[in-house]
């Protein structure tokens, strides 16, 4: 009897351990494919959402990485609707957007997560429209056949899983940052 307990224990004992190094393994798989996923709309729906406000496109692309309440609210977006935008008289060609993600945990079940987003611009390709240059030059000096930077900003983003798909549900400014 003392042997077939001690058997027993030892098959146990193994089993929990096996048990709790899958459980861990799931665990580690599901954050490391939730995270990549979150990072990747963060970064390709802040920078799609850089080029339409830089460069006129269409928003039918955001809708991929934005909840369609966010797209209507954003000032960003709502003042290149109206026209108003700083870069409506240039020609943009090229942006090297940069987006930095701080750490965030988010267990397998969550279907939202807050994470803390540095979103930059250092430099952007392009040139005032031809018929703008000489205006531009008389108002505001040589510098102004270029286009004015981007603010540098920290925000915090909130996402929701809907359908098994993160879109971005909300973007609060923590801080502009200095160039």
């Amino acid at each position: 009897m003392k042997h077939l307990r001690r058997i027993v224990w030892y098959i146990a004992t193994r089993l929990l351990v096996a048990c709790l190094v899958l459980g861990l393994m799931v665990v580690a798989f599901y954050y490391a494919m939730n995270a990549t996923n979150i990072y990747i709309v963060l970064k390709d729906g802040m920078a799609r959402r850089a080029q339409v406000v830089m460069q006129q496109e269409e928003e039918t692309e955001l809708t991929k990485y934005f909840q369609n309440s966010f797209l209507e609210w954003d000032s960003a977006l709502t003042i290149t609707r109206q026209g108003q935008s700083p870069y409506r008289d240039y020609d943009i060609r090229g942006i090297d957007h940069r987006l930095s993600m701080d750490f965030a945990w988010i267990w397998p079940w969550d279907a939202t997560v807050r994470v803390d987003i540095t979103e930059s611009i250092p430099s952007i390709d392009g040139r005032i429209k031809g018929s703008r240059a000489e205006e531009a030059v008389a108002a505001g000096g040589a510098d102004a056949v270029y286009p004015p930077s981007w603010q540098s900003a920290k925000y915090r983003a909130v996402l929701t899983k809907e359908n098994g798909q993160w879109r971005i549900k909300s973007l609060t400014l923590i801080e502009n940052l200095a160039e």
